[in-house]
């Protein structure tokens, strides 16, 4: 059983920065790929950053590369989505999941556990 608890979010500017986190419980964080996803309202929940088991492959949405960064820390359970020159259509409702597997981690059905979320909203 893993329990996620992400942070960060807030009111931002378009071309700002934010940093989310998600806390992770338990001792067994390592033994999970972690991933960022997001959901806009009247939208679908989508991919948006992965990060497998030990930080070294990370993998991203086409939509977010070059401006999202995702970082994990093993000893502090934690996983990190840098956010950098956020626009408008990055706002949504930010949430970490852990997944058990080995898959690219890119669909919601491989996660098995799943954090309560954190607004984003960008401004134009």
């Amino acid at each position: 059983q893993v329990q996620l608890v992400e942070s960060g979010g807030g009111l931002v500017k378009a071309g700002d920065s934010l940093r989310l986190s998600c806390a992770a419980s338990g001792r067994t964080f390592s033994r999970y790929n972690m991933g960022w996803f997001r959901q806009a309202p009247g939208k679908e929940r989508e991919f948006v950053a992965v990060t497998r088991r030990s930080g070294a492959n990370t993998y991203y949405a086409d939509s977010v590369k070059g401006r999202f960064t995702i970082s994990r820390d093993n000893a502090k359970n934690t996983v990190y989505l840098q956010m950098n020159s956020l626009k408008p259509e990055d706002t949504a409702i930010y949430y970490c999941a852990a997944d058990p597997g080995y898959g690219l981690g890119t669909v919601a059905g491989e996660y098995d556990y799943w954090g309560q979320g954190t607004q984003v909203t960008v401004s134009s």
